[in-house]
């Protein structure tokens, strides 16, 4: 065992901790022969564009989360763009957004007309902030996106009394949280409309993929519209006239990556146990040496599409970037928060998203500034991004608890070395 108090940390030329076999423990996602059969068995059986797999791989999120209509599509971008799509909401209307999310949970509803504004995000669970969510209600405000960010279900109590006292939709962007539950419910069933995305990365992969899922026939149906041309003609409601032309957008998965989404969804609790095992034993440690790693509340399940843990400023004086420089000298696979915050972002900041919005002539997007939401701004300052982990053994996470207590034993040292005075 190392010695922490005496043993200098990596980044002071002492030797690393973390010495195990991070590429297998780290390795995502997880195939095996089952899932080559599947996707084997699309191509002997010859339909590679409309084959039944499909309606089998709605099925199973029909069942999973227990939503009455699931339409697949070629990836999660294009399921939450048929999302807004089915609202059927008016040029101009306003949809209220987190900054800390995958851009995708935005840009799709400019093309719809759509008026994004963004919210703070809460430091808790990194979700929408309620307080501040109810404070950009307009006349004009129609829907809330709520994203489940890295897994952990957002503050859905107050989020649905907002929702319920100004009349708004709920488009819940749950592609990070595939087994994730809140109050006992599934996440994709937590919205008025839900999505999923199967991407390569997400907890039950299909290559790439998307899910879109609701209980309203009549956004289905939209939804089908706007870009499953070959399913118009089944159905039975006026919008069957479509069929000949649908709304110009084709957004279908393919087969095989269906087939892929089936047995990556049957296997879902299985990896999903490894990776809560791996990390809640992680956080733990974490928790002891003053880091916040977003435990669940009792009425939660949470999951980790990626694991971010927060430092206390008033316990751990190394900035950010310093803690991780010397982490990473240690061996350990950390960084800052994969997403950059949306409304930074010079597709905003530039006024680019203005020429692709189809607003009104007389409405424009607000304007976004770097400085704009300072809390979420100031919360992504002090993440750091660990391994997820899903493969992991015990003895590699030790090694990770190792390193931190060392760069930490050490905090006073490393702040008066050349390397931190390199980066401060």
């Amino acid at each position: 065992m190392t010695n922490i108090e005496t043993e200098l940390p990596a980044i002071l030329g002492g030797n690393p901790a973390v010495t195990g076999d991070q590429e297998a423990a780290n390795a995502w996602p997880n195939f095996t022969e089952e899932d080559e059969q599947a996707v084997v068995q699309v191509i002997r059986d010859g339909n590679v564009s409309t084959h039944p797999v499909i309606r089998a791989l709605e099925a199973d999120y029909a069942e999973f989360t227990g939503m009455p209509y699931a339409l697949a599509h070629n990836n999660g971008t294009a399921a939450l763009m048929a999302a807004f799509f089915a609202l059927d909401l008016e040029p101009g209307d306003e949809i209220l957004v987190p900054s800390a999310t995958f851009w995708a949970s935005i840009s799709p509803m400019l093309w719809s007309g759509l008026v994004p504004v963004f919210c703070e995000s809460e430091p808790d669970r990194l979700g929408l902030d309620p307080e501040y969510l109810e404070s950009k209600v307009t006349q004009r405000t129609r829907a809330i996106v709520v994203v489940h960010l890295w897994g952990m279900p957002s503050k859905m109590t107050e989020i649905y009394a907002i929702a319920r006292k100004h009349n708004l939709k709920i488009i819940e962007d749950a592609s990070h949280a595939h087994g994730a539950a809140w109050r006992g419910r599934q996440c994709g069933s937590l919205g008025d409309i839900s999505i999923f995305s199967l991407q390569g990365d997400k907890l039950a992969p299909a290559g790439e993929g998307g899910i879109l899922l609701c209980r309203d026939e009549c956004y289905f149906e939209r939804a089908v519209c706007m870009g499953d041309i070959t399913r118009i003609i089944e159905l039975e409601s006026p919008q069957r006239r479509f069929a000949a032309t649908g709304f110009g957008i084709k957004t279908r998965i393919a087969p095989m990556s269906a087939a892929l989404g089936r047995t990556q969804l049957r296997r879902l609790p299985e990896y999903n146990q490894k990776r809560n095992e791996n990390l809640v034993y992680l956080s733990e440690k974490l928790e002891e040496l003053g880091f916040h790693t977003f435990l669940a509340p009792d009425h939660i399940e949470r999951v980790y599409f990626e694991y971010l843990v927060r430092y206390n400023e008033n316990r751990i004086s190394l900035p950010q970037e310093t803690l991780v420089q010397a982490l990473q000298a240690e061996g350990c696979l950390v960084g800052t928060p994969r997403y950059p915050l949306v409304h930074q972002q010079p597709f905003f900041t530039e006024g680019h998203a203005r020429k692709v919005a189809r607003l009104p002539s007389n409405l424009t997007l607000p304007e976004c500034r770097v400085q704009d939401l300072p809390k979420t701004q100031s919360g992504n300052e002090t993440l750091i991004k660990l391994p997820s982990f899903p493969n992991a053994e015990r003895h590699l996470l030790d090694q990770y608890v190792t390193a931190f207590k060392k760069v930490l034993h050490h905090t006073a040292a490393i702040m008066n070395s050349p390397a931190a005075t390199g980066i401060n």
